[in-house]
């Protein structure tokens, strides 16, 4: 894939204009990204279904770029009126033949395609666009699921690249945002006390944890079509995943970086006995963040056929010389009582503590929060008072936080030609290939759906963590082989 710098976008042009995920993500991101005076000539144009007219977009991109101005320089609240009052709206048929080159052939260019559309009228869209219908330097941009099996990825490959160079495709991810991305590199490769402890001699286990209090939310259409496992491990937690145990890439250019992320993933896969290995929830009615909630099955939309789950826990490996035998924990879910966001990285214990020492011998562990990006080391040292007493304390920090919100950095890519954030071609099957196997044995009921209360933190028998059984000489009075961190169920 070529790193030469391309052509800088002229219109951004938005399908499915009409629809929640542009007027809730897409718009906001943009308006900020105008709002800082970046962006200055860029085209806004909407077009969707006949059922929303010219004035009403016009009437949304006011509202959402009117609420942008009121922290804009003086200079960005210049370019988000003059974007508001020259944006155009289009209704049109994607799917039908010709219509959507039509638009686009009279658009200035180089133009995005931002295809914020449900996954199957996205590909019907670029099945049915020819080639010279789309002018060199167009970029297409796809929204998660990038496919729903290995297969269809690569198939959805095939659609897009009969139309484009793979390096004009930007398959996005909000949730890996720049700041999140460099945040953890910075971290890893650029602190000597840490870059080496990155690995297997060192690492006792690794989770990642994205567990939310907000449930269904009105998402059914999307959701019971794809459960925890598919909506947000398969996408988001393997790109964390693979950032926290890549490689040093040589630089930071989109090709060494995503080169690297490709290579770990590939490497990655589930241990077969799924039973042991991967477990899956669903809830039922309960209270969360003060707000009845029902049972799923009972949710508007839900079919109860479908076996959907709301909580998705997989453990993986990594076969290579760098994490060979060290357990990854991925999880998320809705509903919970606790909300989450963060991966944990427990350190190995010292190979010897002295005699003397009293009080809790707990492992060395490093908190990485998403959204807000925060730092967290916890180290044991001698408590106050009694100096033999070992005691926890958290050394903690507030990481770089974007000027940004996760579409704007999105955006901002997109209009820059930077593919660095967006997941490339293997980099989606691989993910999917991970998954497959697991959702396979989940369709074949080899793992039970088991069920936690809204507001709770789970069902009752899980633990919030994997035991891991570290590798220590027990010391006098100990058990040999006890877990130093065996924490009871439903504990954060």
């Amino acid at each position: 894939m070529s790193e030469a710098k391309k052509s800088h976008v002229k219109t951004l042009l938005i399908l499915g204009a009409s629809g929640d995920l542009t007027g809730r993500l897409l718009l906001p991101g943009l308006a900020q990204l105008i709002a800082t005076g970046r962006e200055a000539d860029l085209v806004l144009v909407g077009a969707g279904s006949p059922d929303f007219s010219a004035e009403d977009w016009q009437q949304r991109v006011a509202d959402v770029f009117g609420q942008a101005k009121k922290k804009a320089t003086a200079q960005g609240a210049a370019h988000l009126d003059r974007m508001a009052a020259h944006t155009s709206y289009s209704a049109l048929d994607v799917t039908a033949p010709g219509e959507l080159g039509q638009l686009v052939s009279t658009l200035e260019g180089p133009v995005a395609l931002y295809f914020a559309l449900p996954p199957k009228i996205s590909q019907k869209a670029c099945e049915v666009l020819t080639p010279a219908e789309v002018p060199a330097g167009t970029t297409l941009v796809m929204e998660k699921p990038f496919g729903s099996s290995a297969e269809s990825a690569h198939a959805l490959t095939r659609t897009l690249t009969r139309l484009v160079p793979e390096e004009y495709i930007q398959r996005v991810d909000h949730f890996r945002g720049k700041a999140t991305v460099f945040n953890i590199l910075g971290l890893r490769f650029a602190n000597r006390f840490l870059e080496p402890l990155f690995s297997a001699e060192h690492v006792a286990k690794m989770e990642i944890f994205y567990d939310e209090d907000l449930a269904l939310e009105s998402r059914a259409g999307y959701y019971d079509h794809a459960g925890a496992l598919r909506d947000m491990i398969q996408s988001h937690l393997l790109q964390i995943l693979a950032l926290l145990t890549l490689n040093a890439p040589a630089t930071l250019g989109e090709r060494d970086l995503r080169d690297h992320i490709g290579s770990v993933l590939r490497a990655t896969k589930v241990p077969t006995d799924y039973a042991k290995s991967t477990r899956r929830a669903r809830y039922t009615a309960g209270t969360s963040r003060g707000h009845d909630v029902p049972d799923y099955v009972d949710e508007d939309g839900v079919d109860a056929a479908n076996g959907t789950e709301t909580l998705a826990e997989i453990e993986l490996r990594i076969n290579n010389s760098r994490w060979s035998g060290v357990p990854f924990l991925l999880r998320s879910g809705k509903a919970l009582g606790c909300p989450r966001k963060e991966a944990v990285i427990t350190f190995k214990p010292v190979s010897h503590l002295p005699d003397g020492f009293t009080g809790n011998d707990t492992p060395t562990r490093l908190r990485i929060g998403f959204g807000p990006d925060t730092l967290e080391l916890e180290l044991d040292v001698n408590g106050p008072g009694d100096m033999y007493e070992l005691d926890r304390i958290g050394l903690s920090a507030q990481l770089n936080s974007p000027d940004l919100l996760p579409y704007g950095e999105v955006l901002a890519g997109v209009l820059a030609g930077d593919p660095t954030l967006s997941v490339r071609d293997d980099t989606a099957e691989q993910c999917w290939r991970i998954v497959e196997p697991v959702l396979a044995a989940w369709a074949n009921d080899e793992v039970p759906l088991e069920e936690y209360a809204a507001g709770s933190n789970g069902p009752g028998n899980w633990l919030t963590s994997q035991e891991v059984q570290l590798d220590r000489a027990p010391k006098d009075g100990e058990v040999p082989g006890t877990s130093l961190d065996a924490q009871t169920a439903g504990g954060a």
